[in-house]
Protein backbone atom coordinates (compact mmCIF):
# COMPACT_ATOMS: atom_id res chain seq x y z
CA UNK A 1 0.00 0.00 0.00
CA UNK A 2 2.80 2.43 0.89
CA UNK A 3 4.11 2.23 -2.66
CA UNK A 4 1.02 4.14 -3.82
CA UNK A 5 1.35 6.99 -1.31
CA UNK A 6 3.74 9.93 -1.61
CA UNK A 7 4.00 12.42 1.25
CA UNK A 8 5.20 15.97 0.66
CA UNK A 9 8.29 16.97 2.62
CA UNK A 10 6.20 19.30 4.78
CA UNK A 11 3.71 16.55 5.67
CA UNK A 12 6.44 13.95 6.21
CA UNK A 13 8.20 16.28 8.64
CA UNK A 14 4.92 17.01 10.42
CA UNK A 15 4.26 13.30 10.92
CA UNK A 16 7.71 12.77 12.42
CA UNK A 17 7.31 15.78 14.71
CA UNK A 18 3.78 14.86 15.85
CA UNK A 19 2.16 18.01 14.47
CA UNK A 20 -1.54 18.38 13.66
CA UNK A 21 -2.10 17.58 9.97
CA UNK A 22 -5.27 18.70 8.18
CA UNK A 23 -6.39 17.02 4.96
CA UNK A 24 -7.81 19.14 2.14
CA UNK A 25 -9.66 17.88 -0.91
CA UNK A 26 -8.76 18.75 -4.50
CA UNK A 27 -12.08 18.45 -6.37
CA UNK A 28 -12.96 21.88 -5.06
CA UNK A 29 -9.89 23.14 -6.93
CA UNK A 30 -10.42 21.34 -10.24
CA UNK A 31 -14.23 21.16 -10.40
CA UNK A 32 -15.62 23.52 -7.79
CA UNK A 33 -14.26 26.94 -8.76
CA UNK A 34 -13.03 28.77 -11.86
CA UNK A 35 -9.36 29.54 -12.53
CA UNK A 36 -7.50 31.46 -11.10
CA UNK A 37 -9.72 31.87 -8.00
CA UNK A 38 -9.38 28.12 -7.38
CA UNK A 39 -5.60 28.05 -7.02
CA UNK A 40 -5.55 31.25 -4.97
CA UNK A 41 -8.22 29.81 -2.67
CA UNK A 42 -6.20 26.59 -2.26
CA UNK A 43 -3.05 28.49 -1.31
CA UNK A 44 -4.94 30.77 1.08
CA UNK A 45 -6.60 27.82 2.82
CA UNK A 46 -3.26 26.05 3.21
CA UNK A 47 -1.82 29.19 4.78
CA UNK A 48 -4.76 29.48 7.19
CA UNK A 49 -4.03 25.93 8.36
CA UNK A 50 -0.39 26.89 8.97
CA UNK A 51 -1.35 30.13 10.72
CA UNK A 52 -3.50 28.15 13.17
CA UNK A 53 -0.76 25.72 14.12
CA UNK A 54 -1.40 22.89 11.66
CA UNK A 55 0.14 21.48 8.51
CA UNK A 56 -1.99 21.32 5.32
CA UNK A 57 -2.17 18.11 3.29
CA UNK A 58 -4.01 18.75 0.04
CA UNK A 59 -4.70 15.35 -1.52
CA UNK A 60 -4.78 14.35 -5.19
CA UNK A 61 -3.73 11.52 -7.52
CA UNK A 62 -0.88 12.37 -9.90
CA UNK A 63 1.28 10.05 -12.01
CA UNK A 64 0.04 6.86 -10.35
CA UNK A 65 0.53 8.10 -6.79
CA UNK A 66 -1.72 9.35 -4.03
CA UNK A 67 -0.14 12.67 -3.16
CA UNK A 68 -0.53 13.67 0.49
CA UNK A 69 0.44 17.33 0.32
CA UNK A 70 1.01 19.22 -2.94
CA UNK A 71 3.65 21.70 -4.05
CA UNK A 72 2.84 24.90 -5.94
CA UNK A 73 3.35 23.29 -9.35
CA UNK A 74 0.97 20.44 -8.50
CA UNK A 75 -1.66 22.87 -7.22
CA UNK A 76 -1.35 24.85 -10.44
CA UNK A 77 -1.69 21.65 -12.49
CA UNK A 78 -4.90 20.66 -10.73
CA UNK A 79 -6.31 24.16 -11.03
CA UNK A 80 -5.66 24.63 -14.74
CA UNK A 81 -5.30 21.24 -16.45
CA UNK A 82 -8.05 19.90 -18.68
CA UNK A 83 -9.65 16.49 -18.16
CA UNK A 84 -8.79 16.19 -14.48
CA UNK A 85 -10.80 13.18 -13.27
CA UNK A 86 -13.24 13.60 -10.41
CA UNK A 87 -12.28 10.68 -8.18
CA UNK A 88 -14.58 8.97 -5.71
CA UNK A 89 -14.10 5.55 -4.05
CA UNK A 90 -14.93 3.58 -7.20
CA UNK A 91 -12.39 5.52 -9.30
CA UNK A 92 -9.26 5.46 -7.13
CA UNK A 93 -7.71 2.24 -8.47
CA UNK A 94 -8.49 3.13 -12.10
CA UNK A 95 -6.91 6.59 -11.92
CA UNK A 96 -3.79 5.24 -10.19
CA UNK A 97 -3.45 2.31 -12.62
CA UNK A 98 -3.84 4.52 -15.70
CA UNK A 99 -1.61 7.26 -14.23
CA UNK A 100 -4.14 9.99 -14.88
CA UNK A 101 -4.56 13.20 -12.90
CA UNK A 102 -7.34 12.84 -10.37
CA UNK A 103 -8.91 15.29 -7.96
CA UNK A 104 -10.32 13.74 -4.80
CA UNK A 105 -13.89 14.23 -3.61
CA UNK A 106 -14.96 14.20 0.03
CA UNK A 107 -15.29 10.40 -0.08
CA UNK A 108 -11.92 9.67 -1.68
CA UNK A 109 -10.13 12.33 0.39
CA UNK A 110 -11.44 10.57 3.51
CA UNK A 111 -10.10 7.24 2.24
CA UNK A 112 -6.69 8.68 1.43
CA UNK A 113 -6.56 10.59 4.72
CA UNK A 114 -7.25 7.40 6.65
CA UNK A 115 -4.53 5.58 4.68
CA UNK A 116 -2.17 8.39 5.69
CA UNK A 117 -3.36 8.32 9.32
CA UNK A 118 -4.80 11.84 9.14
CA UNK A 119 -7.87 12.30 11.33
CA UNK A 120 -9.20 15.74 10.33
CA UNK A 121 -10.32 16.97 6.94
CA UNK A 122 -11.56 20.43 5.96
CA UNK A 123 -13.87 21.02 3.02
CA UNK A 124 -16.63 23.40 1.93
CA UNK A 125 -19.69 21.17 2.12
CA UNK A 126 -20.31 17.44 1.99
CA UNK A 127 -22.34 15.71 -0.69
CA UNK A 128 -25.65 14.15 0.24
CA UNK A 129 -29.05 13.03 -0.93
CA UNK A 130 -30.01 14.85 -4.12
CA UNK A 131 -33.48 16.27 -4.58
CA UNK A 132 -35.67 13.69 -6.28
CA UNK A 133 -33.50 10.82 -5.04
CA UNK A 134 -36.62 8.76 -4.34
CA UNK A 135 -36.83 8.40 -8.15
CA UNK A 136 -33.20 8.72 -9.26
CA UNK A 137 -31.39 7.06 -6.31
CA UNK A 138 -28.83 9.87 -6.67
CA UNK A 139 -27.06 9.82 -3.31
CA UNK A 140 -23.49 10.98 -2.87
CA UNK A 141 -20.84 8.41 -2.01
CA UNK A 142 -19.72 10.90 0.65
CA UNK A 143 -22.48 9.69 2.96
CA UNK A 144 -21.55 6.03 2.73
CA UNK A 145 -17.90 6.91 3.32
CA UNK A 146 -18.83 8.88 6.41
CA UNK A 147 -20.54 5.76 7.75
CA UNK A 148 -17.32 3.70 7.78
CA UNK A 149 -14.17 5.84 7.56
CA UNK A 150 -12.61 7.30 10.70
CA UNK A 151 -12.07 10.89 9.62
CA UNK A 152 -13.73 14.01 11.00
CA UNK A 153 -15.02 16.35 8.29
CA UNK A 154 -15.28 20.05 9.06
CA UNK A 155 -17.77 21.64 6.67
CA UNK A 156 -20.52 24.24 6.34
CA UNK A 157 -23.09 21.44 6.28
CA UNK A 158 -24.17 19.75 3.06
CA UNK A 159 -24.29 21.68 -0.19
CA UNK A 160 -27.61 23.54 -0.35
CA UNK A 161 -28.43 22.16 -3.82
CA UNK A 162 -29.28 18.92 -1.95
CA UNK A 163 -32.20 17.59 0.05
CA UNK A 164 -30.84 18.56 3.45
CA UNK A 165 -33.55 16.86 5.46
CA UNK A 166 -32.99 13.49 3.77
CA UNK A 167 -29.22 13.95 4.02
CA UNK A 168 -29.44 14.47 7.77
CA UNK A 169 -31.76 11.47 8.10
CA UNK A 170 -29.31 9.29 6.14
CA UNK A 171 -26.46 10.28 8.45
CA UNK A 172 -28.58 9.52 11.50
CA UNK A 173 -29.49 6.10 10.12
CA UNK A 174 -25.80 5.33 9.55
CA UNK A 175 -24.87 6.44 13.08
CA UNK A 176 -22.67 9.33 11.98
CA UNK A 177 -22.39 12.05 14.65
CA UNK A 178 -23.27 15.49 13.30
CA UNK A 179 -21.95 18.12 15.67
CA UNK A 180 -23.05 21.73 15.31
CA UNK A 181 -20.18 24.06 16.15
CA UNK A 182 -21.79 26.97 17.99
CA UNK A 183 -25.10 26.21 16.26
CA UNK A 184 -28.28 24.24 16.99
CA UNK A 185 -29.14 23.84 13.31
CA UNK A 186 -27.56 22.16 10.31
CA UNK A 187 -25.96 24.96 8.28
CA UNK A 188 -27.18 25.26 4.71
CA UNK A 189 -23.81 26.02 3.09
CA UNK A 190 -24.46 29.53 1.72
CA UNK A 191 -26.62 30.38 4.75
CA UNK A 192 -26.25 29.71 8.46
CA UNK A 193 -29.64 28.08 9.06
CA UNK A 194 -31.65 25.31 7.44
CA UNK A 195 -34.45 24.91 9.97
CA UNK A 196 -33.16 21.38 10.72
CA UNK A 197 -32.31 20.91 14.39
CA UNK A 198 -29.18 18.97 15.27
CA UNK A 199 -28.93 16.45 18.08
CA UNK A 200 -25.54 17.74 19.25
CA UNK A 201 -24.16 21.24 19.74
CA UNK A 202 -20.68 22.01 21.04
CA UNK A 203 -19.31 25.50 21.56
CA UNK A 204 -15.56 24.94 21.89
CA UNK A 205 -12.95 23.06 19.89
CA UNK A 206 -11.54 21.26 22.94
CA UNK A 207 -14.81 19.39 23.56
CA UNK A 208 -15.14 18.42 19.90
CA UNK A 209 -11.60 17.01 19.98
CA UNK A 210 -12.52 14.98 23.05
CA UNK A 211 -15.68 13.67 21.37
CA UNK A 212 -13.60 12.51 18.39
CA UNK A 213 -11.11 10.73 20.65
CA UNK A 214 -13.86 8.88 22.56
CA UNK A 215 -15.75 7.99 19.37
CA UNK A 216 -12.71 6.32 17.81
CA UNK A 217 -11.39 4.85 21.07
CA UNK A 218 -14.69 3.00 21.39
CA UNK A 219 -14.23 1.51 17.92
CA UNK A 220 -17.42 3.08 16.58
CA UNK A 221 -15.80 3.22 13.13
CA UNK A 222 -17.36 6.13 11.32
CA UNK A 223 -16.59 9.65 10.34
CA UNK A 224 -17.80 12.68 12.25
CA UNK A 225 -19.44 15.69 10.63
CA UNK A 226 -18.53 18.97 12.31
CA UNK A 227 -21.02 21.47 10.94
CA UNK A 228 -19.53 24.96 11.04
CA UNK A 229 -21.81 27.74 9.73
CA UNK A 230 -20.54 30.36 7.32
CA UNK A 231 -19.72 33.59 9.21
CA UNK A 232 -22.78 35.78 9.56
CA UNK A 233 -21.28 38.66 7.61
CA UNK A 234 -20.52 36.37 4.65
CA UNK A 235 -23.79 34.44 4.32
CA UNK A 236 -26.19 35.06 1.45
CA UNK A 237 -29.80 36.09 1.94
CA UNK A 238 -31.81 32.82 1.96
CA UNK A 239 -34.56 33.86 -0.47
CA UNK A 240 -32.01 35.23 -2.93
CA UNK A 241 -29.84 32.12 -3.05
CA UNK A 242 -32.71 29.62 -2.85
CA UNK A 243 -34.37 31.17 -5.91
CA UNK A 244 -31.10 30.86 -7.82
CA UNK A 245 -30.66 27.25 -6.70
CA UNK A 246 -34.19 26.38 -7.88
CA UNK A 247 -33.48 27.89 -11.30
CA UNK A 248 -30.17 26.02 -11.57
CA UNK A 249 -31.84 22.72 -10.62
CA UNK A 250 -34.55 23.25 -13.25
CA UNK A 251 -31.94 24.01 -15.92
CA UNK A 252 -29.94 20.90 -15.00
CA UNK A 253 -33.09 18.80 -15.33
CA UNK A 254 -33.85 20.28 -18.74
CA UNK A 255 -30.34 19.54 -19.96
CA UNK A 256 -30.26 16.03 -18.50
CA UNK A 257 -27.37 16.67 -16.12
CA UNK A 258 -27.20 13.91 -13.49
CA UNK A 259 -24.80 11.95 -11.29
CA UNK A 260 -21.30 13.20 -10.54
CA UNK A 261 -21.63 15.91 -13.22
CA UNK A 262 -24.52 17.58 -11.43
CA UNK A 263 -22.68 19.24 -8.54
CA UNK A 264 -20.00 21.09 -10.59
CA UNK A 265 -22.68 22.06 -13.14
CA UNK A 266 -25.03 23.43 -10.50
CA UNK A 267 -22.31 25.30 -8.63
CA UNK A 268 -21.19 26.87 -11.90
CA UNK A 269 -24.73 27.96 -12.71
CA UNK A 270 -25.17 29.40 -9.24
CA UNK A 271 -21.95 31.42 -9.58
CA UNK A 272 -23.17 32.77 -12.91
CA UNK A 273 -26.69 33.63 -11.76
CA UNK A 274 -25.49 35.18 -8.49
CA UNK A 275 -22.95 37.28 -10.41
CA UNK A 276 -20.11 35.78 -8.40
CA UNK A 277 -21.58 36.36 -4.95
CA UNK A 278 -21.92 32.62 -4.28
CA UNK A 279 -18.24 32.12 -5.16
CA UNK A 280 -17.23 34.80 -2.67
CA UNK A 281 -19.30 33.11 0.05
CA UNK A 282 -17.95 29.69 -0.91
CA UNK A 283 -14.38 30.92 -0.44
CA UNK A 284 -15.17 32.61 2.88
CA UNK A 285 -16.83 29.51 4.35
CA UNK A 286 -13.93 27.26 3.32
CA UNK A 287 -11.47 29.64 4.93
CA UNK A 288 -13.56 29.66 8.11
CA UNK A 289 -13.73 25.85 8.10
CA UNK A 290 -9.95 25.71 7.71
CA UNK A 291 -9.47 27.86 10.80
CA UNK A 292 -11.91 25.91 12.98
CA UNK A 293 -10.84 22.50 11.66
CA UNK A 294 -7.18 23.20 12.34
CA UNK A 295 -7.96 24.39 15.86
CA UNK A 296 -9.79 21.11 16.53
CA UNK A 297 -6.92 19.05 15.07
CA UNK A 298 -4.39 20.91 17.23
CA UNK A 299 -6.45 20.24 20.36
CA UNK A 300 -6.80 16.57 19.39
CA UNK A 301 -3.02 16.21 19.19
CA UNK A 302 -2.74 17.48 22.78
CA UNK A 303 -4.89 14.60 24.07
CA UNK A 304 -3.24 11.45 25.43
CA UNK A 305 -4.22 9.35 22.40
Amino acid sequence: MKSYIQFSEEVENAKQEGKAIVALESTIISHGMPYPQNVQMAKNVEQIVRDNGGVPATIAIINGEIKIGLNDQELELLASAENVAKVSRRDIAEIIATQRIGATTVASTMICAQLADIKFFVTGGIGGVHKGAEDTMDISADLEELSKTNVAVICAGAKSILDLEKTLEYLETKGVPVVGYQTDELPAFFTRKSGLKLNTRMDDVETIAQLAEVHWDLGLDSGIVIANPVPEEDQLEPTFINNIIDKALAKAEEEGIHGKDSTPYLLGEIVKQSEGRSLDTNIKLIEHNAMVGTQIAVEYMKLPN
